[in-house]
């Protein structure tokens, strides 16, 4: 018979403790790979429109990379696939593939227009933008590489761009005015998005996802496990990052659904006063923040840097009160203190229990600079009221769900100093 100390069985459960916290570091630090090998296998396409269907199945995980995807009119109530969407821009959205060699974006002649092509790295660090603030709207070849590569650059290129791994999410946006000749002229410039090789080839790819990317649930240990070990032959960690992989299974089982129940209420948004937050703060790199980084690829994934755009949200009011559409608010920018950009800005209404627009008499969902007929105040403001009932005419209404809560998203794009530096004085919704 073996007889255990107290210390012995006190050291045993250390140890253990110590194993598992272990695991949960490692699963936070590798979450974000497996998430954005979902959203690709979520967001690729079936098929090339020339060669046709990456696999004869329907099951099949088979999928086309370095090749674009769009929508091509802005998101309404009537979409409900994406929580809280954008109702400025159009997307353009591609994964690129570079294992077997860099490929070229071409972009067309834009004009005035805002647009940007963000890349993300399989890391989610939002690392290179080609696009209105970075490199003009000028026509565009952009030579986007895997690390290690050294061969000859083609002639023409305007850009080069160095990728940390083989896999890039590019994330593309361009604004959109209106429903009917702007839409149009916004789709001819998306059909000149093109990906090719360097000898002008299509650069479209066959390439198994691996996994079932709609499913949102916690994973099983084998799954993660398979995903995350060829995510990281592909993309190694970025720079200065160690990591401990693989854990053991058994402590997998454990730690995952620890840690995506942590996530859901981790790292809290940035308080900007007022009633305000932000919930995403990066510019290129997420660093040694591997808990935010997780926590973003879970819930935000794809959030682009704060240089491109930033997005201050409200839920409550000027009281700390829950914004609810059976009351009336106004929010007021003062002469000269509204929101400061480079490209533009607009104030969007989301239902609060799904997170999406809220369908209403004057199809209205955003308000912004843009907006036509926007009033200002003979003082200079810019006074928005938030309500459900229509408050007549002269007033720029933007209308709230009737009887429920809502929250509003401030989308600066191009923000200025001061909203980067958390500087800018966000003025609070006040109830009438």
């Amino acid at each position: 018979m073996t007889m255990h100390t107290d210390a012995a069985i006190d050291s045993a459960l250390d140890s253990a403790a110590d194993a598992q916290t272990a695991t949960e570091a490692a699963v936070i630090q590798t979450l974000p790979l497996y998430e954005t090998m979902r959203m690709r296998a979520a967001t690729t396409a079936r098929r090339h429109p020339v060669l046709g269907f990456a696999a004869p199945e329907r099951d099949s995980r088979m999928r086309w990379v370095n090749q674009f995807t769009h929508t091509h009119r802005r998101l309404g109530p009537q979409d409900k696939e994406v929580v809280s969407p954008n109702n400025d821009t159009v997307y353009s959205n591609a994964w690129l593939d570079l294992s077997e060699g860099p490929v070229v974006i071409e972009s067309p002649e834009m004009g005035e227009r805002y647009w940007t092509l963000g890349l993300l790295d399989a890391w989610t660090n939002p690392f290179a933008y080609v696009g209105r603030r970075t490199t003009g709207n000028r026509p565009q070849r952009t030579l986007v590489h895997a690390p290690g590569w050294h061969g000859e650059v083609p002639q023409g290129i305007t850009h080069k761009i160095a990728a940390g791994g083989s896999d890039v999410w590019l994330i593309g946006r361009l604004l959109v005015e209106d429903d009917g000749a702007d839409a149009q002229r916004v789709r001819a410039s998306q059909a000149a998005l093109r990906i090719v090789r360097s000898d002008g080839s299509d650069a479209a790819m066959r390439v198994d996802t691996w996994i079932d990317g709609l499913d949102t649930r916690v994973p099983e240990p084998s799954r993660f496990r398979a995903v995350v070990d060829e995510a990281l032959r592909r993309n190694p960690p970025p720079a200065g990052e160690s990591l401990d992989w693989p854990p053991p299974t058994a402590m997998l089982e454990a730690a995952l659904p620890a840690v995506y129940e942590r996530l859901r209420h981790a790292g809290q948004p940035h308080d900007l006063g007022g009633g305000w937050a932000i919930p995403v703060m990066v510019r290129t790199h997420w660093g040694d923040d591997h808990l935010t980084r997780a926590r973003i690829a879970r819930n935000f994934i794809g959030a682009l840097g704060v240089e491109e755009a930033m997005y201050p949200t409200a839920e409550v009011d000027a009281d700390g009160d829950v914004l609810h559409g059976g009351r009336r608010y106004e929010l007021r920018f003062a002469p000269g203190r509204g929101p400061q950009v480079d490209a533009f800005w607009s104030l969007t209404m989301y239902r609060r229990s799904d997170c999406l627009f809220v369908a209403n008499p004057i199809d209205r969902y955003s308000i912004g600079d843009r907006t036509p007929g926007l009033r200002h105040e003979p003082d200079g403001g810019v006074a928005i009221r938030l309500q459900a009932d229509d408050p007549g005419p002269g007033v720029n209404w933007l209308p709230a769900p009737a009887g429920e809560p809502f929250y509003v998203v401030l989308r600066l794009y191009q923000p200025g100093a001061d909203h980067l530096a958390l500087r800018f004085d966000y003025p609070p919704i006040r109830a009438l």
